[in-house]
């Protein structure tokens, strides 16, 4: 906190920036106070584990902004704002590990793309985060660093695979942070962490840089303790990049920004269904159910349509028998390290298994695909099931006239550590390709463990192209509710 009363925790960008305009702080102050909260709270007290590396210059990039604030002005809307970069998005002037021991001392050619995106903005890249090694698993466990623990309730995970951005926003270790999602991987952490999460729809977002695990389904995006600082962020990292043609879908389909769509009535005649086949029934899944019923009963009362719909969707079966996750591992992972020559001492998945050098975690997954590939019946018979599903989910939503679908994110709490994640849905946006926001939806009751309680995401999916529709009702959503919370586990420092 300044001397003149601005806090940083939980400060927004546009509370940041404000501050700046008055004085009460700088792009040197805040810097160094969200260095400071790693510090205290990283790697002592809670330990949360969350950041693998922060960088060494970020101070002195920041009296650069500062310098360049009043020489100029703001050279962008993410101007002095720190960013946890989750680490397997390339930074050319720091290690890019992605979890893995066997990249620990990786330090790419040039920045990927949404880093120069960034950048450009005027961020700071404050710090990389933990994550779940190559982003193979939704608990966030590395072998470059250990486990992840959540800042609400540290006998648990914080999701995954972007778990160490998204305990690191929920403890207010950067402004503002970065995830990438194949499965769950954004949306899972914000969902247990108490943040929102976009993933864009495919091709919204260029991979160029950034550690593949299925080029079919990976895509990149903000994780942020508000819609309207994942607004900012998407804005800054949308749009078309050479690199990779997937983005060329893009031209046309993106705003001049999508703070236009930042209205406190985008609830209001909104038709939202609820996806039924999404929710558990059972006794481990009733404080989902609970913290859902009061979010929904607040989008009705706020002059949303709610609409039953009871499409029979198993998301357990689209994750073991639609998503092509597994079956493009190998292909393109290795594509990714051939690239990087002597710079990767391994360059296939039978090298990383043998290496001793990855987390005993990976290794049956590792393993598992390691057998599998694109040129495959298996493969091929997948991708014609996820074009089956985009379809089946544009039909459902034309037939019933819908605006987005909604749904838990889980349908039960985030796991305990050492245990897998289960009944994740995120699965129904990845291998659609489709746009979801999660955002917090309440706290689970509270327990020895988790003082306030465990985090609970809503998701909301909508059709290829629809953000600005999706971040309309999430923004009047969040207004709406408040639900975010800071953790106990990572106070105001004095």
């Amino acid at each position: 906190m300044s001397e003149k009363g601005f806090r940083l925790e939980e400060a927004t960008v546009r509370q940041i920036h404000e501050a700046m305009k008055r004085g009460e702080t700088s792009c040197r102050a805040i810097t160094e106070e969200y260095i400071r909260r790693i510090e205290a709270y990283d790697r002592k007290g809670p330990s949360l584990k969350a950041v693998i590396l922060v960088n060494p210059n970020a101070v002195k990039e920041a009296e650069q902004h500062d310098r360049t604030i009043r020489e100029k002005g703001p050279v962008g809307p993410l101007h002095g704002i720190p960013v946890l970069l989750k680490d397997n998005v390339e930074t050319g002037d720091m290690v890019t590990t992605s979890g893995s021991l066997s990249l620990k001392d990786y330090l790419p050619d040039d920045d990927a793309f949404l880093t120069k995106r960034l950048k450009a903005a005027g961020a700071i890249i404050l710090a990389k985060a933990n994550m779940h090694e190559f982003a193979v698993w939704g608990e966030s466990v590395s072998s470059i660093l250990g486990q992840v623990l959540n800042p609400y309730d540290l006998t648990r995970t914080p999701g995954g695979s972007s778990g160490g951005t998204g305990a690191g926003m929920a403890a207010n270790f950067a402004a503002v942070g970065i995830g990438t999602d194949t499965i769950n991987s954004i949306r899972s952490p914000s969902s247990a962490c108490a943040c929102v999460g976009i993933r864009p729809t495919i091709g919204l977002v260029s991979r160029d840089g950034v550690s593949p695990y299925s080029f079919d389904q990976d895509t990149a995006g903000p994780i942020c303790r508000t819609v309207e600082d994942a607004v900012l962020v998407l804005d800054a990292i949308a749009g078309y990049d050479p690199a990779d043609s997937e983005t060329a879908w893009s031209v046309g389909n993106v705003p001049a920004t999508y703070t236009e769509y930042l209205c406190k009535d985008g609830l209001k005649g909104k038709r939202i269904g609820v996806l039924r086949s999404l929710f558990g029934d059972k006794p481990e899944h009733e404080d989902v159910n609970a913290a859902m019923k009061r979010s929904l009963d607040a989008m009705k009362e706020s002059g949303a349509v709610l609409v039953e719909v009871n499409e029979p969707i198993d998301t357990n079966y689209l994750a073991s028998k639609v998503s092509v996750h597994l079956h493009t591992l190998k292909d393109d992972l290795e594509s990714y390290l051939k690239s990087l020559g002597p710079k990767s001492k391994y360059h296939t998945l039978d090298a990383l298994i043998a290496s001793g050098e990855i987390h005993p975690g990976i290794v049956e997954n590792m393993k598992t695909a390691a057998g599998l590939s694109k040129d495959s019946d298996e493969y091929r018979a997948r991708t014609l099931k996820r074009l089956a599903l985009r379809t089946q989910v544009m039909k459902l939503m034309a037939d019933l006239g819908l605006d987005a679908l909604v749904y838990p994110h889980q349908k039960r709490l985030a796991v305990p550590v050492g245990e897998s994640q289960v009944e994740r849905n995120g699965v129904l946006g990845s291998a659609t390709g489709f746009p979801a926001i999660t955002l917090p939806a309440g706290f689970s009751r509270p327990s020895a463990s988790a003082p306030i309680g465990v985090p609970i995401g809503l998701e909301l999916l909508g059709r290829p192209w629809s953000e600005g529709t999706l971040i309309s009702i999430a923004y009047a959503f969040e207004q709406l509710t408040g639900f975010r919370k800071p953790p106990f586990s990572t106070p105001p420092l004095s």
